[in-house]
């Protein structure tokens, strides 16, 4: 059922004295690769993460604890401001502790952070492809399909205008304003190839960042489609069938790829993922077999290739950076659902792999 806010109610409170309390929503990710938040109230605006204590929560009802023994230990690590309470409210993404202070393990920003942090230096730049489907609870279908049978087959969807072509635009502008609003840095949106399908780039971001950014702005668009009573799937194949699959590519550079002559670089940097392609293909995502099958504008899952604008390669070389010699690559192997932290870390990581 579908639950919409009712915003003109929400807003007489909203508009309420706070009389110097400050509200922090705590956002965190459960045993099942999916955000969890909850509210604190605190007494100074705080200017970064490191100004909130920490918290916890009961992990037995989030898949990361048992019953007998269930606190989970949160610790703040990335703020934003708040665009659903305005003011000098906040919200912040969260790692998670085993009470004995090791992190969980479904914590993978911690080791994503030692990674980043050891090749500092090299400056990687990440630009995250976040592709989703907008779901009608009512019909359980992609908004905007009809009830019964399909819409027609793809071809006008893409980047489309217009009536009949687009579904959802108002909950992509609101995630769009709100992200701005947030701090969290989204470089652009547009609709994707299936109807009810949508795209939304963060980055660049610097090491850690990316994976930071791409999850509060995941949390940013459950939140707004929750506004709407509309539900977001980030499934790699939300609609069997000739439709495409959902990603998330994952562009990457370091300064030595950004330079003159950086080409040589990429390409050294592709040979070594290469050597490792079921490694990543192993933390790019769940289920991504049923969208890498060589069609839809992908490669096979089993197979790894690379070239110039090619769009059913593992790895894109973009024209202009062929071109100039020099910029970033596209890895178009990671699914709509990843954990960006996982996929960050293994790219650094088989950049800076060990010459044989």
């Amino acid at each position: 059922m579908a639950v919409i806010s009712n915003a003109k109610i929400l807003d007489k409170y909203l508009a309420l004295e706070q009389h110097g309390a400050v509200q922090v929503e705590y956002v965190w990710i459960d045993g099942f690769n999916n955000l969890r938040s909850k509210t604190k109230t605190v007494y100074k605006v705080p200017q970064t993460a490191a100004d909130l204590s920490e918290w916890n929560f009961d992990g037995s009802s989030t898949g990361q604890a048992e019953g007998h023994d269930s606190d989970i230990l949160i610790q703040p690590v990335a703020l934003f401001n708040d665009p659903f309470r305005g003011g000098n409210n906040k919200f912040v993404i969260c790692e998670t502790f085993n009470p004995d202070g090791t992190p969980h393990k479904t914590n993978y920003r911690h080791a994503c952070k030692k990674v980043m942090d050891t090749h500092a230096e090299a400056k990687p730049w990440f630009g995250i492809e976040q592709e989703y489907m907008l779901i009608d609870p009512e019909t359980e279908k992609p908004y905007g399909w009809p009830k019964h049978g399909f819409p027609e087959p793809q071809g006008k969807y893409y980047c489309g205008v217009g009536a009949g072509k687009i579904y959802g635009r108002d909950i992509v502008e609101a995630h769009y304003r709100a992200c701005l609003y947030a701090g969290i840095n989204i470089s652009g949106v547009n609709a994707e190839v299936a109807p009810g399908q949508f795209e939304y780039q963060v980055g660049p971001c610097e090491g850690i960042e990316g994976g930071d950014h791409l999850w509060a702005a995941r949390y940013l668009l459950e939140r707004v489609a929750e506004d709407f009573g509309i539900a977001v799937t980030i499934h790699p194949k939300p609609v069997k069938g000739d439709w495409n699959g959902a990603g998330c590519h994952t562009n990457f550079s370091t300064l030595e790829m950004r330079q003159e002559g950086g080409i040589v670089a990429i390409e050294k940097a592709i040979k070594k993922m290469s050597l490792r392609h079921m490694e990543h293909i192993a933390v790019y995502g769940e289920d991504n077999d049923q969208r890498l099958t060589g069609k839809h504008e992908t490669g096979h899952i089993g197979t790894f290739n690379y070239g110039v604008a090619n769009r059913g390669a593992s790895i894109r070389i973009p024209r202009h950076v062929g071109k100039e010699g020099k910029g970033y690559l596209e890895d178009r192997r990671p699914a709509s659902n990843i954990d960006p932290y996982r996929v960050t870390q293994i790219i650094v990581e088989s950049t800076f792999y060990p010459d044989n």
